[in-house]
């Protein structure tokens, strides 16, 4: 009997049987597995069956209902793969080969959606993988089995400046309305804009929509390392967020005591700068972020992401039902989230740094860009949003790697999920144009079939 066959013998399993082996079919391998059945045959000195002499039925196992919504997840795959191949072969992103979406209900944690790239077909391992299959998979640089909805750790960029902007403002380091001097460079440490830019005398609201690092490096350096990562933690970010499904990586949160115990070495006012920009040590997977955004849409209510909403007998009959679960709450009072919505919101208006992406978007949503900085390659683009604006149902979280500037990669993604989420008029883009294109040009060379 192979190793982990013996070991699950004490709770029925025998040697020939299939075990799920990820997701959820490793998850909930015993509940959906059913009981085989049998025969017992009398068989005559030459080993002929003659007669059955016992016969066990088998015995169907329970089936799951997901809270996935097969119309969003189809777009966002096909929104996902159109851009990642435009990306490739116009945009001059040419490693922007993998990716990962994350959609769900703010309200509830329910995912409506997710979506890992590169991929694989897992029936491919049914009665054993070929040589060559199996080499196409692991051969591959880009990792096809990693769900990187939940393993992958990124630096969260600019998006992160949700959690930055809510710690100053509710430990009262900024006002709302408070104008803090955007000159290129810090006045401490010499870090600036991206392009040498120079917004002068800016707001929270003008900081969020241009994502100014200036404005935000000050916002740091009044906070403190220690206050940062409080507040960092008590979005729930540096843990797993609990969703039922095996592999959750835990991301990190920038802190003093990482630095020592990894490099031995005291902190420094830099990397306080980096760190309230989502640059240096953090790291979040694209789960986190987007419990991260649900947290603002809902009022700070952090709920256990999940995936099945019901468990049936073969007979269709309710075994279990999976309701919301709230792991925590960070308390942020109405005016912090009123100024956190409205700079977000900010974003994807026209001066925003999603606007052009959004323009005349029929709904009115809130969001943040990102292009986090890869010392690995070409930056990561991020996109995190909710929606509608007053009142949220959707949240989403979409990373590129190595896709450059968030609101390039990243965020027509997420359009494209709102549109589908929402029965929204579908806005075409250059992504679009060249799927058809390459599209007509596969029909084209197909055998035609007489």
């Amino acid at each position: 009997m192979f190793p982990e066959l013996e070991k699950k013998k004490s709770e029925g399993y025998h040697n020939g049987d299939l075990v799920g082996k990820s997701g959820l079919e490793k998850v909930y391998d015993k509940e959906i597995r059913g009981v085989n059945g049998g025969q017992q045959i009398e068989v005559d000195v030459e080993g002929k069956p003659t007669r059955v002499i016992g016969k066990k039925e088998p015995v169907l196992g329970n089936e799951l209902v997901l809270t996935i919504d097969a119309r969003i997840q189809k777009a966002a795959e096909k929104a996902m793969d159109d851009r990642l191949r435009y990306l490739q072969d116009k945009f001059g992103n040419p490693k922007a080969k993998a990716a990962a979406a994350v959609v769900m209900n703010p309200q509830t944690g329910e995912i409506l959606a997710l979506v890992s790239r590169p991929t694989f077909n897992p029936n491919k391992f049914n009665g054993g993988i070929s040589t060559k299959d199996w080499q196409e998979i692991n051969d591959n640089p880009f990792n096809p089995m990693q769900n990187r909805t939940i393993n992958a750790e990124y630096p969260p960029g600019s998006s992160f400046k949700i959690v930055t902007g809510s710690a100053a403002l509710e430990s009262g380091k900024v006002a709302p309305d408070e104008k803090i001097f955007d000159s290129g460079t810090h006045w401490l440490v010499p870090k600036g804009n991206s392009h040498n830019a120079a917004l002068g005398w800016i707001d929270f609201k003008v900081a969020m929509a241009k994502s100014d690092n200036v404005y935000f490096y000050e916002l740091g350096n009044r906070l403190g390392i220690d206050l940062l990562e409080e507040w960092a933690r008590k979005f729930g970010l540096g843990v797993p967020t609990g969703i039922n499904l095996p592999g959750e990586s835990e991301g990190l949160v920038a802190n003093r005591k990482y630095k020592m115990k990894v490099y031995e070495e005291e902190w420094y006012l830099s990397e306080t700068l980096d760190a309230a920009i989502g640059q240096g040590f953090q790291l979040m997977t694209p789960m986190q972020m987007v419990s991260l955004i649900s947290q603002i849409a809902n009022g700070g209510h952090r709920y256990r992401p999940y995936l099945v909403s019901k468990m049936l007998s073969p007979d269709g009959k309710v075994i279990k039902t999976y309701e919301p679960e709230e792991l925590g709450r960070v308390n942020l009072s109405e005016k912090t989230l009123k100024t956190v919505r409205e700079g977000l919101k900010e974003v994807i208006s026209p001066n925003g740094t999603a606007g052009y992406m959004f323009e005349n978007f029929p709904l009115q949503i809130a969001g943040k860009t990102s292009t986090a900085e890869n010392p690995h390659g070409d930056d990561h683009g991020w996109f995190v949003a909710y929606g509608p604006y007053e009142n949220p149902t959707l949240a989403v979280a979409v990373v590129v790697e190595q896709g450059g500037y968030g609101s390039d990669s990243a965020a027509p993604i997420a359009r494209k999920i709102f549109e589908a989420a929402f029965n929204l008029p579908p806005q075409k883009d250059a992504a679009d144009d060249y799927a058809e294109e390459l599209a007509a040009k596969a029909a084209t060379a197909a055998p035609t079939v007489k």
